[in-house]
């Protein structure tokens, strides 16, 4: 025999996604596991159904590397002392694909997880976060060739390369500033999916990605730093390349800066306008 009980007896159960930022943040370690998955499930529709597959991820960045090498090896005849200059600009591709694929699966992430946004809760920070494993997939894949590239040059990288893995923490850490930014936009303004790849194709032309920024005067290098990708672009290559090129400590500290403030105005706009997000989506 079972017993009925009074529906207003029960407790009632209210979820908050405006919540203190301490249990917001206790929330997104509890969440962890839905990070993991979110994060599996994105690299696989990347790559699903497509012929290539993975080999994106080396296609893109060697085409790039040719193009550039192209107009500023042979044609504008920028030269570079510390390394081939292939190597030197894939190094700087490399950086700025990181970034700019992680920016770019970030903005469209909310709106492309429509359906989990709008039925339960979670905090959905973890939706942008977890689209930037997709650009570290690619990055892994992607240093494989630049490896290769240095066995064709008989190139050996430096000591240096262990430093690697911190300019990486740099570019996504801007990545993720920028991302949950722009995701948060474009649930309400759907036009941000149209402005960030002009964006994006803009700034490729702004960083140094085809040469180094040594080529530009030493009055106007500081202000050219205040483009965070520069001191990403920079540290790459240092780790990479090494030898003659200097540490990049004035370019990669107003990164550093510039994607913490980034971050930090992101995070404050996402958890404004986070409460709405399931009912604008």
């Amino acid at each position: 025999m079972t017993t009925r009980r009074d529906p207003e007896s029960l407790p009632e159960l209210i979820v908050d996604s405006e919540g203190s930022d301490r249990q917001y943040w206790r929330d997104l370690l509890d969440f962890r596991d839905l990070f993991y998955f979110l994060a599996w499930r994105d690299i696989i529709i990347r790559y699903k159904q497509t012929i290539i597959g993975i080999g994106w991820a080396v296609i893109q960045p060697l085409m790039t590397m040719i193009i550039f090498t192209v107009v500023f090896g042979r044609i504008a005849r920028l030269e570079s002392t510390a390394a081939p200059y292939p190597i030197l600009v894939l190094s700087g591709v490399l950086a700025w694909q990181f970034v700019a694929q992680s920016v770019a699966a970030a903005s469209n992430s909310l709106v492309g997880s429509a359906n989990l946004v709008s039925k339960v809760y979670f905090p959905r920070m973890l939706v942008p976060a977890a689209t930037i494993a997709i650009s570290v997939v690619d990055l892994g894949v992607a240093l494989l060739l630049l490896g290769a590239m240095m066995v064709a040059y008989s190139f050996s990288p430096s000591i240096n390369i262990i430093a690697l893995p911190l300019f990486i923490a740099l570019g996504a850490l801007l990545a993720l500033g920028l991302g949950v930014w722009l995701s948060a936009l474009a649930v309400k303004y759907r036009d941000v999916r149209f402005a960030v790849p002009f964006a994006i194709q803009l700034g490729l032309f702004l960083s140094p990605v085809g040469f180094s920024s040594s080529v530009i005067d030493e009055q106007w290098r500081l202000l050219y730093a205040l483009n965070p990708l520069v001191g990403i672009i920079d540290g790459f290559r240092w780790s990479i390349i090494g030898g003659p090129l200097r540490f990049p400590m004035e370019e990669a500290t107003i990164s550093l800066v510039v994607a913490s403030l980034v971050l930090l105005a992101g995070v404050r706009f996402f958890r404004k306008t986070e409460r709405t997000l399931a009912d604008v989506i």
